[in-house]
């Protein structure tokens, strides 16, 4: 007997990346930033009133819309706080997306999308990408789904797809287009002008990258103030925490370290793909603090578990689009360079 919907009883859950307990691994698995975050999180933190804690936290985080809407020069009212930018992947399925509502997305591409379409059971048209490059295909626009979403700089392909692109997909569809750019803090460009410019766009960003932030859990959405005023229906009431909004909070007006930290991870990333490249393995140009790495003589499955063996961890995907690929976090230069090392003597064998 189960008590559950059919839907979830059927499903399969999201499955995180691997987590190793131990510290003195080279962990390139979860697209973590291996450079700490502003020393002005850790001040704001310690600065925290007891009193803070007893009491709920802003139900909007007021403080961190109005520093984020400076930073973007929009208004604090078309900014919203989320629980990490997967909260707010939750919150456009409950919004927009039911039995009869689909979802659409160019595929292979972040897994957690066809999760949240099964919980909400709502069916969903999975459109390859266009070619290599992963191009924005064609039917995407076609299928009318009420939402549509594109991960810009794509997971885990780490491709992009230029702003005008997008723009021309939101004039298309019929509902929202939800263009996710956790990853665009890696990007030499972005969509935040078709915020502007359109009533239909939601933008997510996420701290986890750029900020060094991925264990506090904080993302959130620029769109039209309406579609935030929606989703503030839909969210949880005290979505996200006091401890939260204060290192959130100090770490977009720290800019000087943010942007110092992506520029060590983009250089880091150019040298790593050419790296790889010499090694003979097929790299795409990434945008995105990771890479996708092709070895074409030796099955990616058996050299994860070879690096895995050596304490080394990158990400594989056990699906046919990228099963004969391996996703590779841009770390440090020491940790770079170990995993060449190691890749190196693992097909010299």
């Amino acid at each position: 007997m189960t008590y559950f919907r059919d839907n979830i009883e059927q499903m399969a859950g999201y499955t995180p990346g691997f987590q190793p307990k131990e510290a003195d691994v080279v962990k390139l698995n979860t697209n973590e930033n291996p450079y700490p975050p502003s020393p002005k999180v850790l001040e704001a933190l310690q600065a925290l009133a007891p009193e803070a804690m007893r009491r709920y936290p802003d139900p909007v985080g007021q403080a961190f819309r109005e520093k984020a809407a400076k930073l973007h020069g929009l208004s604090a009212d078309s900014i919203l706080c989320c629980n990490g930018g997967d909260d707010l992947l939750t919150l456009v399925f409950r919004a927009f997306c039911d039995e009869a509502r689909p979802v659409a997305y160019p595929v292979p591409t972040y897994t957690l999308y066809a999760v949240l379409a099964k919980i909400q059971n709502c069916a969903t048209a999975e459109v390859p990408f266009s070619g290599e490059q992963c191009g924005l295909p064609d039917q995407l626009a076609q299928v009318g789904a009420p939402l549509t979403i594109v991960c810009n700089p794509n997971a885990p392909t780490g491709t992009l797809i230029q702003p005008e692109k997008l723009f021309d997909l939101a004039k298309q569809v019929k509902g929202i287009l939800l263009i996710d750019e956790a990853y665009g803090d890696f990007a030499n460009t972005n969509c935040l002008d078709l915020v502007r410019q359109l009533d239909n766009v939601i933008i997510l960003r996420s701290l986890s990258k750029g900020y060094s932030l991925a264990g506090i859990r904080f993302g959130y959405a620029m769109a039209h103030p309406d579609l935030v005023s929606g989703l503030l229906k839909v969210k949880d009431s005290y979505n996200v925490d006091v401890l939260t909004l204060a290192a959130a909070t100090a770490a977009i007006e720290d800019q000087d370290h943010f942007e110092a930290n992506v520029a060590k991870i983009k250089a880091a990333r150019t040298t790593l793909t050419q790296d790889l490249r010499n090694l003979g393995l097929h790299v795409q140009d990434s945008h995105s603090n990771f890479v996708l790495a092709q070895s074409p003589d030796f099955p990616a499955n058996d050299l994860h578990k070879q690096l895995a063996n050596q304490r080394i961890f990158v990400r594989y995907f056990n699906v046919p689009e990228l099963m004969d690929k391996i996703r590779i976090t841009v770390g440090t230069t020491e940790q770079n360079d170990t995993l060449v090392q190691a890749i190196k003597q693992i097909l010299a064998k």
